[in-house]
Parts: C-alpha cells; sequence; structure tokens
C-alpha cells in the first residue's frame, strides 16, 4: 500500500518516541511503501531547523533516516489548488495523487475534515495505526 506521511507526523516521529515513531518504523519494515516530496522534505528541514532549534548535522541525519524508510521522493504531477485554507495543504495533497497514495497520513485538522480526496483516505495517526490491529 503507498502512504504520505504529512509533514507532522515526521516531525512527531522524530521529536517524541510514539505512534508516529512505530508508524516511521514500520515504513523502515516496508509494511507498506512510504512515498514523499520535496516539499515535504523542505517543509520537514525548515521545521526542525525554525522551530525545533536543531543543528545541520541532526538535521542531515534525520532526513537521512526518513529518506531511507522511503520507497521513494517523487515530484506531484499536477497542482492542487483552493481545497484547503492552507496551501501547503494543498501542496501536501498534490503529493500524495503524485505518489499514487491510498493513504495520506496527518495530525492536520483541515486536512483530516477532508476525510477522502480523489480516491485518498486521509486518516490520523491513530487510524492509520488501527489499519494494522486489524490485519493481525
Amino acid at each position: 500500500m503507498r502512504v504520505v506521511f504529512d509533514t507532522n507526523v515526521l516531525v512527531a516521529a522524530l521529536a517524541v518516541e510514539g505512534l508516529c515513531t512505530t508508524l516511521l518504523v514500520r515504513a523502515r519494515r516496508k509494511h507498506f511503501q512510504l512515498f514523499l516530496c520535496p516539499f515535504i522534505l523542505d517543509e520537514l528541514r525548515r521545521v526542525l531547523s525554525g522551530k525545533l532549534k536543531i543543528s545541520e548535522e541532526l538535521i542531515r541525519e534525520a532526513i537521512d533516516l526518513v529518506q531511507e524508510a522511503a520507497e521513494g521522493v517523487v515530484s506531484p504531477k499536477e497542482e492542487v489548488e483552493g481545497v484547503c485554507r492552507d496551501r501547503d495543504d494543498d501542496r501536501i495533497l498534490a503529493c500524495a495523487l503524485g505518489a499514487g497514495a491510498r493513504y495520506l497520513v496527518t495530525g492536520d485538522k483541515d486536512l483530516l475534515e477532508l476525510k477522502e480526496f480523489r480516491d485518498i483516505a486521509i486518516l490520523s495517526p491513530r487510524e492509520f495505526e488501527m489499519l494494522f490491529s486489524k490485519e493481525a
């Protein structure tokens, strides 16, 4: 299954050991195919540098870790505009479309309110983790 993690899920996975960390570990173990786009990587770098004040060396290590977990980095094939209030959220949707994702995992309330976008289910980290509970 093809999945895109919103930047906030990646930040949570790297900053605090918890559910999002578990999901990143699942991606590393290839329980699903995680895809990223340049926008998500750039935004991750900005958040780690700006809000969290992490050193450049640790940021490089974090980005490398995330990229190792991912199946690939895709460039969106089309722009998405005006779906969300925040243009950055539209860019996350475009990434999920470009990746051919089945799931977009996010903690963003505006995206979660959509529930679905062009056959892409939009789930919270908890909802996505529950998919694995059902398989067991």
